[in-house]
């Protein structure tokens, strides 16, 4: 009776996981490259003009490093994107922007910060609407 039970134990151990769906996370990236370079973009842009004071500027941060997280992960490693001129300008705009996000949530982007990831950030979009 003590085996009967232990095995029957075990087999709902092993096949427990199975019972779990696995959720992958939605991803807000439509695979098209170039409006999905110029929506990121025009999304940044909004979070950087908002006032340090403005209400719900924390959430959008947030919503900004998932929003980069999700772009970077989609096109990080497909060849024909990640060599182009307009991949890794957005690339170095939002390293520079996510790293002040995780480091230093509770400071403002300095002016010089915000002038240098706008300045990248339209010469992205300008990039990848000329298709480079």
């Amino acid at each position: 009776m003590g085996a009967t039970l232990a095995l029957c134990l075990g087999i709902c151990l092993m096949l427990a996981p199975f019972g779990n769906s696995a959720q992958a996370r939605r991803t807000s990236m439509t695979g098209d490259y170039v409006n999905d370079t110029v929506s990121v973009v025009h999304t940044l842009q909004e979070t950087i003009a908002l006032p340090y004071e403005a209400e719900g500027r924390s959430e959008a941060e947030i919503k900004a490093v998932a929003l980069i997280t999700d772009y970077i992960s989609r096109y990080r490693n497909r060849s024909q994107v990640n060599e182009s001129m307009s991949f890794t300008t957005m690339q170095t705009a939002l390293n520079s922007m996510a790293g002040h996000y995780k480091n230093y949530a509770n400071r403002p982007l300095s002016d010089d910060l915000k002038g240098r990831l706008n300045k990248e950030l339209s010469k992205a979009e300008k990039v990848v609407l000329r298709g480079n």
